[in-house]
């Protein structure tokens, strides 16, 4: 099996979202959870409401009784929109938090280079957006 092969199975259980409809969705109430390093955020900026939570910290802020979620973990129906540089590892995680148990978890088509190319809001920081990394940690 091919990291193509895998991608694919990943995305076939998403309703992925394109760039305007993730923005409606966090105006309805969603979270879109901008999982792309430091490094990327630092070149690129940040999309303003998201919440950043890097990858390899995902399923732990995200899982509603895991000890080390995040406040708006809430519960297993929440929808979460990930969001990547480029939409591809965002439909892996996607897939990881359908997998345990976040129902409502999809992804953003094209990622942040697609938002910011649909001319969606970006902000640029001198410091990047601190990323949540545990309850105890002060945002």
């Amino acid at each position: 099996m091919s990291v193509e092969d895998v991608l694919a199975a990943a995305r076939s259980g998403l309703a992925r979202l394109k760039p305007y409809d993730a923005a409606g969705a966090m105006s309805d109430g969603g979270f879109l959870v901008d999982v792309r390093p430091e490094y990327q955020r630092r070149a690129d900026g940040d999309i303003p409401g998201a919440v950043v939570v890097e990858r390899n910290h995902l399923e732990w802020r995200l899982d509603p009784v895991c000890d080390f979620r995040i406040p708006e973990a809430t519960h297993h129906g929440v929808h979460w929109i990930v969001i990547c540089d480029e939409g591809y590892s965002s439909s892996l995680a996607a897939a990881s938090l359908r997998a345990i148990g976040l129902v409502n978890a999809t992804d953003v088509v094209g990622g942040f280079q697609e938002w910011r190319s649909a001319g969606l809001p970006v902000t640029r920081h001198a410091t990047p957006v601190r990323p949540c990394l545990a309850p105890y940690d002060v945002r």
